[in-house]
């Protein structure tokens, strides 16, 4: 079953870390996520909810994907709810949906790709990498659901 969305445009995928955020932007026919340059953030300051607002209209993105960091139980915790208030702002400043999707293991995941992906030592070990591969993974995950697929 083909995935047809409501909103035809880009889609901006995003790991949402405490120092890094990750991000990653779809084509025009929503079939393949790309990585975008990380972003870094100091820890204690508020999200950077403006900059991606900034990027998402850069990238004339009409939908967000943004990584739902549950427990491995998948439970919610402290910083589920605070991922989940970013997605509100940005819905808001931006004036487009914002979906949320399990990102549980993710990051393993990503980090696995990058190790095997032929780069120098020094290259792969660039947590920015990880988090950009992170995210292209949340959203290529979003991007290849039958139909779209919201955490609860």
């Amino acid at each position: 079953m083909e995935f047809v969305s409501s909103s035809p445009g880009r889609v901006l995928g995003i790991d949402f870390g405490e120092v890094r955020v990750g991000l990653s932007l779809s084509d025009e026919t929503r079939t393949l996520a790309s990585p975008l340059p990380t972003l870094r953030r100091r820890k204690g300051k508020r999200a950077p909810v403006q900059k991606l607002a900034e990027l998402a209209r850069e990238h004339q993105v009409t939908e967000v994907v943004l990584g739902l960091p549950l427990e491995l139980s998948g439970e919610e915790s402290e910083w589920t709810r605070s991922v989940r208030a970013v997605g509100q702002k940005l819905s808001e400043r931006l004036g487009v949906p914002v979906h949320f999707v399990d990102e549980r293991m993710t990051s393993v995941m990503a980090e696995k790709k990058v190790r095997s992906s032929g780069l120098s030592r020094s290259r792969r070990e660039e947590r920015g990498r990880v988090d950009a591969g992170a995210a292209v993974l949340i959203l290529q995950r979003w991007l290849d659901a039958p139909t779209p697929e919201d955490s609860p």
